[in-house]
């Protein structure tokens, strides 16, 4: 990994090269100022020459510009929009902090920096980068597929109460053999809205499709940071496909989606257990080798929703495959 030090104290830069470097981190540049990074990273100027940097310790209090200011500058270049920034600050100037998040700081340490706690800030900096790369090349793959699937026109790949995109994208985007490393794990959610059926009948496709569209949102906000692929069906079902998601983690993200529709409070009477609209989930995870396997876990996921709805709804069924 390559981490770029900025501190006007020489002293303070070698101690921390040397705690990296004794913890493994071999590739650390220093800079003594703001202006002397940016010739290091390539900000104002396009020539191809900047440093890999996968990592920013950046102290706030600096002559001439300030790390917060410094923070700022960087920021605004694209090419370092997801390099996680550290700040490191004493702890008489906490007050600064708060400027230096809304210029686009991940973390901070403070002087003097305790061995244990740098690193511990550097690791989990780290594995910030690689979850946002991650979800980068994710929505990278899904634009691309987007792009090339038929010559469907737009309007036809979005279900209309929902704004989700159709059923049919999540099967054909599970289906493709390009888009899925063989083995890779995969995961599938399928959330139901208990007793919309039951609804319809009493009040309505209106009122049907108007708690959809609400609980749609939230599932969009829920699943906007982390690359996965919403989708919705026609009969209300809607599946979320979360490449390298392990078990525990599509569990968790299924239980936030249960959560945040709840948190709705939707009024719905015709649900006996709850005097608010609720979803049932149903989860699969696999490591399976072919787009037909994929697919499978899709009817598995449909078939462990179907089954938690028919026993109350409310709740959640989760399985390996």
């Amino acid at each position: 990994m390559n981490i770029l030090i900025i501190d006007d104290s020489e002293d303070h830069r070698e101690l921390t090269e040397a705690v990296l470097h004794g913890a493994g981190y071999k590739t650390v540049r220093n800079a003594a100022s703001a202006s002397e990074a940016f010739k290091i990273l390539g900000i104002g100027r396009n020539d191809g020459n900047a440093a890999p940097i996968d990592i920013i310790l950046l102290d706030i209090v600096m002559p001439e510009m300030d790390g917060i200011e410094t923070c700022a500058y960087i920021r605004n270049d694209q090419r370092y929009e997801d390099v996680p920034i550290v700040m490191v600050t004493s702890l008489d100037d906490m007050d600064s902090l708060s400027n230096a998040f809304i210029a686009g700081a991940n973390d901070y340490i403070t002087k003097p920096v305790n061995r244990i706690e740098l690193l511990a800030r550097v690791r989990a900096a780290l594995k910030l980068k690689s979850e946002l790369e991650q979800r980068r090349e994710r929505e990278r793959e899904l634009l691309n597929f987007l792009s090339s699937w038929g010559d469907r026109r737009a309007t036809q790949w979005i279900d209309e109460p929902t704004g989700l995109f159709v059923g049919e994208v999540a099967e054909a985007y599970l289906a493709t053999e390009s888009k899925f490393a063989s083995g890779e794990l995969v995961s599938v959610i399928a959330l139901v809205i208990d007793r919309l059926d039951a609804v319809k009948s009493s009040q309505g496709d209106e009122a049907a499709h108007a708690i959809q569209a609400v609980v749609a949102q939230a599932v969009r906000a829920t699943t906007a940071t982390i690359g996965a692929l919403a989708a919705a069906y026609r009969n209300g079902l809607i599946v979320i496909v979360a490449p390298e998601f392990g078990a525990a983690s599509a569990e968790k993200l299924a239980h936030t989606l249960r959560g945040a529709i709840a948190g709705l409070g939707i009024g719905n009477r015709e649900f006996m257990a709850a005097d608010h609209v609720t979803a049932s989930a149903g989860v699969v995870t696999g490591r399976v080798k072919s787009g037909p396997e994929r697919a499978k876990l899709l009817m598995q996921a449909i078939a462990n929703v179907q089954r938690t709805a028919a026993d109350g709804g409310d709740r959640l069924m989760a399985s390996i495959a």
